[in-house]
C-alpha cells in the first residue's frame, strides 16, 4: 500500500477537527485550549509538509519549521503564564482569567 497524499490531508483533517472540537467542548480547562491549538497547528504542519512532499518542493517544509519554533515559543510563554496564574490565584480555570484584565 502507498501512502498518497490523501491519506495525510485525511489525518491532517482528523488532527484539526480534533484541536477544534477540544476548545469548543472544554472551554473551562486552558491547558486542554493550549493543547488543542497545538494540535491544529500539527495538522497545518501535515499539510504543509505533504504538499511539499507532492510538488518537490521545499519551501513547505522550511516554513513548517518556522512554524514549529514560534509554536515552542508559544507553550513555553503560555504555560508559564499558567503557572504564574496559578501561583496567584490556585486555579486555571478560564473563567477567572477576566482578572487579568486592567
Amino acid at each position: 500500500m502507498v501512502v498518497s497524499l490523501s491519506h495525510y490531508l485525511i489525518v491532517a483533517g482528523v488532527l484539526f477537527t480534533l484541536g477544534i472540537f477540544g476548545i469548543f467542548l472544554n472551554r473551562k480547562n486552558l491547558i486542554v485550549i493550549l493543547m488543542s491549538i497545538e494540535l491544529m497547528l500539527l495538522a497545518v504542519n501535515i499539510n504543509f509538509i505533504a504538499f511539499s512532499a507532492f510538488l518537490g518542493d521545499l519551501v513547505g517544509q522550511i516554513f513548517t519549521l518556522l512554524v514549529l519554533t514560534v509554536a515552542a515559543a508559544e507553550a513555553a510563554i503560555g504555560l508559564a503564564i499558567v503557572v504564574v496564574f496559578y501561583r496567584a490565584h490556585r486555579s486555571i480555570a478560564v473563567e477567572d482569567i477576566n482578572e487579568l484584565k486592567g
